[in-house]
């Protein structure tokens, strides 16, 4: 007999598993996409593990558990091999017009294409951080997911230094507002209100006075945590209006002499002063067994 003075709740839904790893490491490092695309994905509901969609971030998952992507199962035993896996480390010099992802529904241009040749078979190369189409330089791509995940992410602060060609004169009052920092809407949601966007550097490298092109000032932008197109919005914010815009560093490595559309694979002291700014580094050390 029910009992009137009882009540009955609907039983809940299955928690994620309290002990694992990230499952947008897991994807990641099945090769299935970059860490933060498999982020997206997640939250988008194409995920489900055990037969149970995921939309909720951090979600752990225990070796062996099923994962699947818009209905496909992911091999996950690839994650077995990963430290017998090549690593591949390559820097592009990203002409205009390309877009920063693996693929495009649209059909343009993308940079893993770019590099395919240098990438050995059954492999898959990420980029590092995104640059909009218009803009042009130093693009990181590397199938090594926890560097890739780090120099991405907003705690390490890697720096990323831009040259930027703007129209007109830059004098000081412009200069020191932008210095100063100013606050962005964010434009993938507005609701969440404006985020202030301040460069950690800025340089005026060269002013040009041209009277038949107008004036022109080639400036250097260094940024810790960028927004979406931020360069262009803040110095659109003064009235300036970007003509060109570069990335010329990421952290120690340094765009140099390459060429646009070409690529070259890193040296090995760049791939180590890389891991050193992100204390990758430390953190292998940490996890050896003391003596």
């Amino acid at each position: 007999m029910n009992d009137p003075r009882i009540r009955y709740r609907p039983r809940a839904a299955a928690t994620p598993p309290a002990a694992g790893e990230r499952l947008q490491k897991v994807m990641a490092d099945a090769g299935v996409a970059s860490r933060r695309d498999c982020e997206l994905a997640i939250r988008a509901g194409r995920v489900r593990v055990n037969g149970r969609r995921v939309t909720v971030l951090p979600c752990l998952v225990e070796p062996g558990a099923l994962v699947e992507l818009d209905g496909v199962v992911i091999d996950t035993r690839r994650r077995l091999a990963i430290k017998e896996r090549e690593r591949v480390y390559l820097m592009l010099n990203k002409p205009r017009g390309v877009i920063s992802t693996a693929s495009d529904p649209e059909g343009r241009p993308n940079v893993v294409a770019f590099v395919a040749p240098a990438v050995p078979q059954g492999e898959r190369v990420y980029p590092v951080g995104r640059l909009d189409a218009d803009s042009t330089g130093l693009v990181l791509l590397t199938n090594d997911g926890e560097l890739a995940h780090r120099l991405a992410h907003p705690r390490h602060g890697v720096a990323k230094e831009y040259r930027v060609t703007v129209q007109g004169q830059l004098g000081p009052e412009i200069l020191a507002r932008l210095s100063k920092g100013l606050y962005l809407a964010d434009a993938n949601d507005p609701a969440r209100g404006a985020k202030r966007a301040r460069p950690e550097r800025l340089r005026v490298l060269h002013q040009k006075k041209d009277r038949s092109r107008g004036d022109l000032s080639l400036v250097s932008v260094t940024l810790r945590e960028g927004q979406n197109r931020e360069i262009r919005r803040l110095f659109a914010r003064v009235g300036a209006k970007v003509r060109r815009l570069e990335r010329v560093a990421l952290g120690p490595l340094q765009l140099g002499s390459l060429a646009t559309g070409h690529y070259r694979r890193l040296r090995t002291p760049e791939i180590e002063a890389l891991k050193q700014s992100v204390g990758l580094h430390e953190a292998a050390a940490a996890s050896r067994p003391a003596r």
